[in-house]
């Protein structure tokens, strides 16, 4: 019985990584003139209090649009609050800015606030050598 358990928490583990991968895979494709960079095998060594920490950066003529926060093992009530901190901290700013801003993280979820720049920097460093 623990072993089936066991099997399906891996199983939907998996399920879960592949359906927040881009199309094909792929870390960065463009849609409708924007790039996208899902950095959850960019950014996999990046993480939280409890884990990785992936998310979408879009980004459109040479400036973050928005940040999309993707489904992570971060305690529900510390990462809402990081994310809601954090959600719009970018927006608007050239890449060139936004790579280089000071953004405070918010008090209470350190971990998870530097793990969200972390991989912020990723896809910005990524969109920029790979657009």
């Amino acid at each position: 019985m623990r072993k089936t358990f066991i099997t399906v928490c891996v199983c939907l583990a998996m399920a879960v990584a592949l359906t927040s991968a881009d199309k094909k895979g792929k870390v960065m494709v463009k849609e409708n003139g924007v790039y996208i960079v899902n950095t959850t095998t960019l950014g996999k060594d990046v993480k939280g209090y409890e884990g990785p920490t992936p998310l979408k950066v879009y980004i459109k003529d040479g400036k973050v649009q928005k940040i999309e926060f993707l489904e992570n093992q971060e305690t529900p009530r510390y990462w809402k609050a990081c994310a809601n901190h954090l959600q719009n901290k970018w927006d608007g700013m050239t890449v060139k800015q936004a790579k280089t801003a000071k953004v405070d993280g918010r008090t209470g979820a350190t971990y998870s606030s530097d793990a969200v720049k972390k991989n912020v920097k990723l896809a910005l460093e990524y969109y920029e050598k790979n657009k």
